[in-house]
């Protein structure tokens, strides 16, 4: 079997077999075959697509192309959320101590930020002393203790993936369905995880930007998913505006325990996903038999305070100073304030996420690449958002940034994202549709 021949296989359209894509990814992540053929082999990929098969037959390899996390011995469900990426997305913060709330317990292997999308390591990071759990023992430990636990990607987790991903990033594959079902799927199995929760977002600051290509990932998630032996649910949600009220790494954090702490007006957007995302895993853990009903209760355990003090308990089990972390609350800020004022009366149409996520980078609360640092104190909070009424002059959202011309260059990218119009927006739903495979 040679790579030369798998390659050409694929680019002209055809079928893989099982060993053919073991042999493939065996092969790239011992070193015997090199870059510049993984990098044909997934242009390929991308041009041709694979069958649910195929991609099923890759999601298997690339698990078994490392370690996985031993959960024996924990008393489950297991259920975790992803998001496929988006612009103020602090939900996983929200969520997973609102599940853990009641009895699910939350494995949750997460990412770093890269483009214009956050990333729920570099969050919690900001909180003074957080530490992700470095190892399987750690794991283990805090998901016992707080019922949810947040680590990263290892090099022995999955090694497949780590390695696949960054040849996708650097040759143009990474916006290819069956390519993203892997990688996402892979690493999140190799988790424990027993169902999993999916909010694919679409939209402008979303990877998949329109309705059709969102649908195409659901789809491809829950059929490979379901060729696993594994319950799927997606959730479509909108991410043309960035969620909530605020964006930057402490920021997020911040934002996730004002709502914990029911501090939720004018974070309705941002509460809407979280609450059916995590009434969805309570579905799936078989705490609730329906969406709506697992909604409700989501809302009163909130409103009773217990994820809250969950959320507490995880920053101290996970290395972290929680009364730092509140004395801090509305106080850590990046030395340099900005504020982005309207130049028309009126109402806010829309704020583009996008936009608003590049800005975030320029202060630096992202990355270009993955070396890139982060910085934990800068941001910017929105003070109005979609369908508020302006009046000229009126501040919209202040930027904190550690150097004026950082700040400068982040306003001119929000004056761009901002909308305003004479007449109020239609109002809408952040939900835009839900599949569920149990």
């Amino acid at each position: 079997m040679r790579a030369l021949d798998i390659i050409v296989k694929k680019r002209n359209g055809e079928e893989l077999t099982t060993e053919e894509i073991d042999f493939l990814v065996r092969g790239y992540v011992d070193g015997s075959v090199p870059d510049y053929q993984m990098s044909a082999w997934l242009m390929a990929v991308f041009f041709q697509g694979m069958t649910g098969r195929e991609t099923g037959d890759l999601t298997r390899r690339m698990i078994a192309s490392g370690d996985t996390l031993d959960l024996s011995g924990i008393e489950g469900p297991f259920v975790d959320k992803h998001s496929t990426g988006g612009v103020g997305d602090k939900v996983s913060l929200i969520l997973a101590p609102l599940a853990a709330s009641f009895g699910i317990k939350v494995p949750m292997m997460s990412g770093r930020s890269l483009g214009h999308t956050g990333g729920t390591l570099d969050k919690l990071e900001a909180i003074p002393g957080y530490t992700i759990a470095r190892d399987i023992g750690d794991f283990r430990r805090i998901l016992n203790e707080t019922g949810f636990a947040m680590t990263g990607q290892s090099e022995k987790i999955v090694p497949a993936d780590r390695l696949l991903y960054a040849l996708r990033d650097v040759t143009g594959t990474v916006e290819s369905v069956p390519l993203i079902t892997a990688s996402i799927l892979s690493k999140k199995f190799a988790e424990g995880a027993d169902a999993l929760v999916f909010d694919v977002k679409c939209g402008s600051g979303a990877f998949m930007k329109n309705r059709k290509d969102a649908e195409a990932l659901s789809q491809s998630l829950i059929a490979t998913g379901r060729s696993l032996g594994r319950k799927i649910i997606c959730v479509l949600t909108r991410m043309d505006e960035p969620l909530g009220r605020m964006v930057g790494n402490f920021l997020e954090a911040e934002e996730s325990a004002l709502c914990l702490r029911g501090d939720t007006e004018g974070r309705e957007d941002l509460m809407d996903v979280t609450y059916r995302l995590t009434a969805w895993m309570l579905v799936a853990g078989g705490v609730c038999r329906g969406a709506d009903e697992a909604e409700a209760l989501c809302r009163q355990k909130l409103a009773a305070g217990g994820p809250y003090n969950l959320f507490l308990k995880n920053i101290e089990a996970q290395g972290g100073d929680a009364a730092a972390f509140e004395k801090a609350i509305g106080k850590k800020r990046a030395p340099v304030r900005r504020a982005l004022t309207s130049t028309a009366s009126g109402y806010i149409a829309g704020i583009d996420a996008y936009k608003t996520g590049m800005a975030a980078v320029y202060l630096g609360a992202g990355r270009s690449k993955t070396s890139d640092p982060v910085l934990p104190d800068v941001g910017i909070i929105f003070h109005k958002k979609k369908g508020g009424k302006v009046s000229q002059g009126e501040e919209i959202c202040s930027v904190f940034a550690q150097t004026g011309d950082a700040a400068d260059m982040a306003l001119r990218q929000l004056r761009e994202a901002l909308i305003v119009t004479g007449s109020p927006p239609q109002p809408g739903t952040m939900l835009i549709r839900e599949y569920s495979a149990l």
